[in-house]
């Protein structure tokens, strides 16, 4: 084989190789959602920090726990202090009052709730599905960080895009990157910003540049793939007038399988 003839086929393999980064997403999107099903499956615990304007920082740490097919959350730090030994007794009382509680349902009252929490976790996944038909991607290149092979993409609002809800407005106004694991295929990381105004309700509220969101994820037990952090800094208006600057920061940590957790339940007893 002479060299131009090497060279064309070196190109041709490199080329089929080369991976399609609208199926790079899509398929990563199949993984986050399925991992995410298995939510239910484990107990955490989460830290949420609200900043508002003119207002300093408020922290809450609690564990959340899936009693009969939803979450309840049990305080374990407010602004990172302990709870006191009173408060301690009062949220296990709390605790074991909604276990009562949840074990008395009517067959239709826990159809509600549970309904009510599976809607929650529809909205996440069509929103991920929503991001997929909203953006256009573009491999911006790899990493390798940590022993791990990433995808590094870049995405884009796809001209012509028509968000399905009014939820879905907001991503008509932004752009992002996305960090891919090759191996799974799940999300490492995710940046995406505003870049222009997006307005809903007609002129009544707004989303600014400067509204940033960041997600964070990494493997838990079995290799199930968990949010790790999550980030979103808002910066909008409404009726033009009043403003609302705002940071919330979440992370999440310590995932323990259900039947940890309720052996968790049964020593609080």
């Amino acid at each position: 084989m002479d060299s131009s003839a090497l060279w064309l086929a070196v190109a041709v393999s490199t080329l089929t190789a080369a991976p399609n980064p609208q199926e790079i997403v899509s398929k990563s999107v199949e993984a986050i959602q399925t991992d995410w099903a298995q939510t239910a499956k484990y107990s955490f615990l989460e830290r949420d920090v609200e900043t508002k304007r003119h207002s300093p920082p408020a922290a809450k740490t609690f564990r959340v726990l899936i009693i009969d097919g939803s979450p309840y959350n049990v305080v374990t730090a407010v602004n990172d202090e302990p709870p006191s030994l009173t408060e301690k007794e009062a949220e296990q009382r709390k605790l074991h009052r909604e276990i009562e509680r949840r074990r008395k349902e009517s067959e239709h009252e826990r159809e509600k709730r549970i309904a009510r929490y599976a809607r929650e976790n529809e909205r996440e996944h069509a929103m991920l599905q929503e991001m997929v038909d909203a953006f256009e991607f573009r491999t911006a290149g790899e990493a390798q960080i940590d022993g791990y092979a990433w995808w590094v993409l870049d995405a884009e609002p796809r001209p012509g895009y028509e968000p399905a809800d009014r939820e879905g407005r907001v991503l008509k106004g932004m752009h992002g990157r996305l960090w891919i694991d090759k191996a799974t295929n799940q999300w490492v990381k995710v940046h995406a910003e505003v870049v222009k105004p997006v307005s809903f309700f007609g002129f009544l509220a707004r989303v600014g540049p400067r509204t940033e969101f960041d997600l964070e994820q990494a493997p838990v037990a079995d290799g199930v793939w968990m949010p790790k952090a999550f980030r979103v800094r808002v910066n909008a208006s409404a009726l033009g007038i009043f403003s609302e600057n705002s940071l919330e920061d979440e992370t999440y940590r310590d995932y323990q399988p259900m039947p940890q957790a309720l052996a968790l339940l049964q020593s609080t007893k």
